[in-house]
């Protein structure tokens, strides 16, 4: 058991998994000092839910997963049936806020009074007193619909404006209500308001087959398909004692990869179009195509799904195909520096860009933020699987990080950048590892396969730190071409400037470290 456990007083009991993780159940009066002795040894809140125990002659349960550098800690609090109520953890834990209060819209698990009690994904689709998670309530069961009053938090003082934003939006996008509390240009209070598409996906689990639930699974979110199905396929997995092959493995580490790169393509393209950057949105969308019309050409669909089945991965990779996956997607690499200089260099692109939206790397910790915004905050918090992580550190790859607070247009831009061409080489490198055979099943090694899968790519992993690679000196696609006048025409935002003075001069003028004589 963990040291960091024991240190807790806590018996831990391991759990079976691709992971180390362990569980224990500690009593309602126990939590919130878990929680701050927790804290204070910089484990996260990883997740915050709830399950209705009364079938086995129990009440209801809270339940808490933690991240520890050590492994995941899954808390278990048993509750009454009579009075399910827990003293809430989100002033430890801010990211906690919303799951206490889906927990309690869902399973009607109530925090303490002074914890904030406002309903969460109940839009008016059930009644108040109506928790469609209770075994008591049918899968079947419908509700009428009633009066959505949702108490938004006002703020008042002069000159203060309300804006509201959603939930329906101008482009394909989900739903979300946005209420903007200004003040001429400056942003008081954003309140947000989610969960329109709340589907009762969780309700369906309950009476599916292990087989159905992980098609469902693959279909949670249409873009991360990958993502949810490899972790239902873990948790199946670990409950049955299955260890996947080597080989699945890897192509499950493949298939991810691609799914993020795709993602991150995506993101580039959008934050493009919200800056009037009509190029770089066309042509990041065209990469994105171009990789979506890959993945349904090697493994039969552009999103993935269905390619993660409990107990290996439903396709192998067809002979030859590790020589074109690296080779396009070292063609994806190529493109994508030569968008970001584009971007680096677009005066107007970078005037909106910097400065926006700054996040200090102690809100990083106090929100418990990961991903991007967390690695743009210097945070290098995040839980991975170490299948894909031990192939990772094997080929020296490291995730973009960058210093100082992150700006959630520069640095956003920046990471996401860095990502697809940093996973590229990541995919790359996913190699050495037993045939898949039918099934699943380990059959013979073919090396082969691996060494075209990992050439070039997977040797040029570049700087420990995560610094892109520059594209050859001789790589002047029509890409760069197209780009190269829009760019020069770029640069005249500010005569007798480059690019980089534009941006930064007037930055400098309102710090007041220069002064604006003829602007």
């Amino acid at each position: 058991m963990s040291k960091a456990f024991k240190e807790l007083g806590l018996n831990a009991t391991p759990l079976a998994g691709a992971m180390p993780a362990f569980c224990a159940s500690i009593p309602v009066g126990e939590l919130r000092g878990i929680c701050e002795q927790a804290r204070a040894r910089k484990a996260r809140l990883v997740a915050l839910w709830g399950s209705d125990e009364t079938p086995r002659r129990a009440g209801y349960a809270l339940h808490l997963a933690l991240g520890f550098p050590s492994g995941l800690l899954w808390l278990s609090v048993p509750l009454s049936r009579e009075d399910p109520h827990y003293p809430g953890i989100a002033d430890i834990y801010a990211s906690a806020n919303r799951m206490q209060r889906a927990t309690a819209d869902l399973l009607g698990i109530i925090p303490s009074v002074d914890a904030d009690r406002r309903k969460w994904l109940r839009h008016g689709a059930w009644p108040e007193g109506a928790f469609p998670l209770r075994k008591t309530v049918e899968a079947a069961a419908r509700f009428a619909q009633g009066p959505d009053r949702y108490p938004f938090i006002p703020v008042e003082g002069e000159g203060v404006h309300e804006i509201p934003v959603g939930p329906v939006h101008a482009g394909t996008i989900e739903p979300g209500h946005f209420r903007f509390s200004i003040v001429g240009e400056k942003i008081l209070r954003l309140e947000e308001r989610l969960g329109y598409t709340h589907k009762g996906i969780e309700k369906r689990f309950e009476h599916m087959t292990l087989e159905e639930g992980a098609k469902l699974a693959g279909r949670v979110s249409g873009d991360s398909t990958v993502a949810y199905a490899w972790a239902y396929a873990m948790a199946v997995e670990g409950a049955t004692g299955t260890e996947p092959p080597p080989r699945a493995l890897a192509l499950r580490g493949i298939l991810l990869e691609l799914e993020r790169i795709a993602n991150h393509l995506g993101d580039l393209g959008y934050l493009g179009n919200d800056v009037a950057l009509s190029f770089g949105f066309s042509q990041f969308w065209r990469l994105k195509e171009d990789l979506l019309r890959t993945h349904a050409q090697l493994f039969g669909h552009r999103y993935l799904m269905d390619a993660i089945v409990p107990g290996g991965v439903a396709k192998d990779l067809p002979r030859g195909a590790g020589e074109f996956l690296s080779a396009h997607l070292e063609r994806i690499e190529r493109e994508v520096a030569t968008l970001k200089s584009i971007y680096d260099e677009h005066a107007g692109a970078q005037d909106r860009f910097i400065m926006t939206g700054q996040v200090t790397p102690a809100l990083a910790e106090r929100m418990g933020l990961t991903g991007l915004a967390g690695r743009g905050a210097r945070s290098a918090r995040r839980l991975r699987n170490p299948a894909l992580s031990a192939a990772r550190s094997a080929r020296g790859f490291a995730h973009p990080r960058r210093r100082g607070g992150a700006r959630c247009g520069a640095l956003r831009r920046g990471l996401r950048i860095d990502a697809p061409r940093a996973g590229a080489r990541a995919a790359a490198a996913s190699r050495r590892h037993p045939r898949a055979g039918r099934g699943g099943r380990c059959g013979r090694a073919r090396p082969g396969l691996d060494r075209r899968l990992a050439r070039r790519g997977a040797d040029r992993v570049g700087d420990r730190r995560g610094e892109p690679h520059p594209p050859p000196a001789s790589a002047r696609s029509l890409l760069a071409e197209l780009a190269a006048p829009r760019a020069r025409g770029a640069r005249q935002h500010r005569s007798g400037l480059s690019a980089h003075q534009q941006v930064v001069q007037p930055e400098l003028q309102r710090r007041g470290f220069v002064k604006c004589i003829n602007c």
